[in-house]
């Protein structure tokens, strides 16, 4: 029976590892369709608004439903709102960084986020891995990179782009070890919550700012007149920003940092994907040999042996040992 319902929480596990990962790259596909009506900041600030009401209606109907889980007494909020602050911040910089550097230069670096999480998530959780797990993330990165490089169709660096970028990436992996420390404690529908409300001042806040200091409200009204934006826009928002931070959180107390990390990095693939089937992008045969390399990076990594000793520490068991 306990194999049973391990098994059956090991498929979850992988659905929605699966899920996050089609989500993630289907989000550049709804970006595309974005981009002939607004600025970046724009539609980030309208994706924001869209999770900002999504998750609004979720916690009202699963309050109802008493789904939602009850407030405890005790819990170091600070611990929850520096999950939030991280991936915030990797939002920003990554919108600073589009600035200097290339979207491509920005993928390359981003493809590195595993590397980082893992490195931070040693230093501050003790999370050790496995000699085979290190090769088929290796192995998953450097088919990632080459891909995006061969896919590029111009490579210009620039030094300023490239230093945000890389802070940008490692903000990500401290979001990414933070969430993981704080499972068992906070839920993952409660650092959704966080993510899209803290998210949503801050960009929202900047778009009307801006808006105001240029005199130029129109550029925030326009894209709601056009109902593709508005889909798409709700798509990012709903699909891209609150589920696949809700999966990512669920994912991170349930699965080591590094797995986590494989899975976000395979939605490039996703992406590429998408924009050749739905799109009519053309595919070439490094696509195929590059892609079936990074599935098997992300498979190998996914069957490899885990030893429990090696999880990490945990904000629960910081807490039971300060009581």
């Amino acid at each position: 029976m306990e194999k049973q319902n391990a098994g059956s929480a090991k498929w979850k596990l992988y659905t929605v590892a699966a899920a996050f990962t089609f989500s993630v790259g289907f989000s550049f596909f709804g970006i595309k369709k974005c981009v002939p009506y607004a600025d970046t900041l724009t539609i980030l600030s309208y994706r924001y608004v869209a999770a900002l009401i999504g998750i609004a209606v979720f916690v009202f109907i699963s309050k109802r439903l008493g789904f939602y889980p009850k407030p405890q007494k005790g819990r170091p909020k600070g611990k929850l709102y520096m999950v939030a602050a991280f991936y915030i911040a990797f939002m920003i910089l990554q919108i600073l960084a589009m600035f200097f550097a290339t979207s491509i230069e920005g993928a390359i670096v981003y493809a590195m986020v595993p590397i980082f999480a893992k490195i931070i998530g040693r230093i501050f959780l003790g999370e050790k891995s496995t000699w085979l797990q290190m090769v088929f993330v290796a192995v998953t990165v450097s088919a990632l990179v080459i891909l995006i490089i061969l896919n590029a169709t111009d490579i210009d660096l620039n030094v300023t782009g490239l230093i945000i970028m890389t802070i940008s990436s490692i903000f990500m992996g401290c979001q990414n070890v933070s969430a993981r420390y704080v499972r068992g404690v906070f839920q993952p529908i409660e650092i959704t919550e966080a993510i899209a409300v803290g998210g949503s001042f801050i960009f929202i806040g900047a778009s009307i700012i801006r808006a105001i200091v240029a005199r130029d409200a129109e550029s925030l009204i326009e894209p709601l007149r056009h109902a593709d934006f508005v889909i798409w826009v709700s798509f990012l928002g709903i699909f891209c920003i609150l589920l696949t931070a809700q999966f990512m959180a669920y994912m991170l107390a349930h699965m080591e940092i590094i797995q986590c990390t494989i899975f976000n990095s395979a939605s490039t693939l996703v992406s590429i994907i998408a924009g050749a089937l739905i799109l009519g992008e053309p595919l070439y045969i490094y696509h195929y040999v590059c892609g079936a390399i990074i599935l098997t990076g992300v498979l190998g990594l996914t069957l490899a042996p885990v030893d429990e000793k090696n999880s990490g520490k945990s904000l629960a068991e910081d807490m039971k040992e300060k009581h």
